[in-house]
């Protein structure tokens, strides 16, 4: 007589699945890219390959909202158990943006896919050593001599910029600071101090980060 398999729940396979996934290998550095990109195909292959291993199918649905300047697209991912059909699992809440053009909506979908796919399987890739910068703390952002400044744009303080982004709660509202917002203070620091531009951009992805990666359900 045979050993008989145990059947495994949903929950045991997404487990499974995720142990086997390991993590993903960051693409090289480009022209103008301080870190090394996490590419949307790579992450797929690697997931895609330890799902399937283990009985497993993604679905994913997007909402599109869509403002003047941009497009943000949200991923729903759906994880089907293929040997019971009733039984799923949801990553809601993964969200992108996009320019309006041709390429913008695929640019949200598979930027959002992506963080869906590392939400649901929690997989390693090195996001704390992304950009390799040890930017000295700022307090303020110099002014340029014989200028006047707007109290909303260039004299605002490093730390206030700091705090307002630390404390978004979308990557929408995130956006709109660095876009909007503070837009005159990060040409300034651009143009005038690199390094509080690198210090303000380096919290500015980590958060992008957090909040592209928040909203996995069960």
């Amino acid at each position: 007589m045979g050993v008989r398999r145990m059947k495994l729940n949903i929950y045991q396979k997404l487990h499974k699945a995720a142990c086997e996934a390991g993590g993903v290998a960051k693409g090289k550095k480009v022209p103008g890219m301080h870190f090394n990109p996490l590419q949307h195909d790579e992450v797929q292959k690697v997931a895609m390959e330890a799902l399937l291993n283990n009985g497993l199918y993604p679905v994913c649905t997007y909402t599109n909202y869509v403002k003047e300047s941009f497009i943000m697209v949200t991923c729903s991912m759906k994880i089907h158990d293929i040997e019971d059909p009733t039984s799923h699992i949801d990553i809601e809440g993964c969200s992108a943006m996009g320019n309006l053009d041709k390429f913008g909506t695929g640019n949200g979908m598979s930027y959002a896919k992506k963080y869906a796919f590392l939400n649901a399987l929690n997989l390693k890739t090195g996001l704390d050593n992304d950009d390799g910068y040890k930017a000295k703390p700022f307090n303020n952002i110099p002014q340029p001599s014989g200028t006047e400044h707007d109290d909303n744009h260039d004299a605002v303080a490093i730390d206030h910029i700091k705090n307002d982004m630390k404390n978004a709660k979308t990557i929408y509202q995130l956006r709109k600071l660095k876009n909007y917002k503070y837009k005159d203070a990060f040409t300034l620091a651009i143009k005038k101090h690199p390094a509080v531009y690198k210090d303000l951009n380096n919290l500015y992805e980590t958060m992008e980060t957090q909040l592209n990666t928040q909203g996995v359900t069960q």
